[in-house]
């Protein structure tokens, strides 16, 4: 009786060692990377429910793939793959209910500075109407704080292609809003 007890710990603990190394695996993953991962998700969406249900989604598919991460360094691009994923799939189950703009009433953003949010959505606003080649690589590297290898890496591209993305992202963003500001100054005029 005490020799099955013995081996069946000896057939378990290989198994046991592994899912603690697959944990201690996981909780330095999420511990490095979350708030990066938020972040990102939170620029997608604007909204901090949705962002903190797409990092949730986020991680959990990272639980059921670790043992795909082969390479460390490449665990933060790897996360964001993933997000990106998910967050194409909340659209792809979305209706989008369709309302007249009419009948919504406008926020009253008396607290804010009227002219400071102004600037913030005409940013956003132009950062959106670029291409999604220029856009994506531009968030990235602005909200997520990657640099170009880590970009190339995460959208699948070559860092040249990258870094040329970037250059083109901000010369697009930099004429549009220029071109914004004119327009206010002859319709001021």
């Amino acid at each position: 009786m005490e020799l099955k007890k013995v081996r069946n710990k000896k057939q378990h603990s290989p198994v046991i060692s592994d899912m603690n190394s697959k944990q201690q695996r996981y909780e330095a993953l999420v511990g490095a990377f979350h708030k990066d991962i938020y972040r990102y998700a939170y620029w997608l969406c604007h909204d901090s429910a949705v962002a903190q249900d797409l990092v949730q989604e986020t991680f959990l598919r990272a639980w059921k793939s670790l043992d795909s991460l082969k390479d460390v360094n490449a665990a933060k691009s790897w996360l964001i793959t993933i997000l990106r994923r998910e967050n194409a799939r909340r659209f792809e189950r979305k209706q989008f209910d369709l309302v007249d703009m009419d009948d919504v009433p406008l926020a009253d953003n008396a607290s804010l500075d009227a002219e400071a949010t102004m600037e913030q959505q005409l940013i956003r606003r132009q950062i959106q109407m670029l291409a999604p080649e220029y856009r994506e690589p531009l968030l990235l590297q602005v909200i997520g704080g990657y640099s170009g290898e880590e970009i190339a890496e995460a959208l699948g591209l070559n860092k040249n292609t990258v870094m040329t993305r970037l250059f083109r992202a901000r010369n697009q963003l930099k004429e549009a809003l220029e071109n914004s500001i004119d327009d206010r100054r002859q319709g001021n005029g």
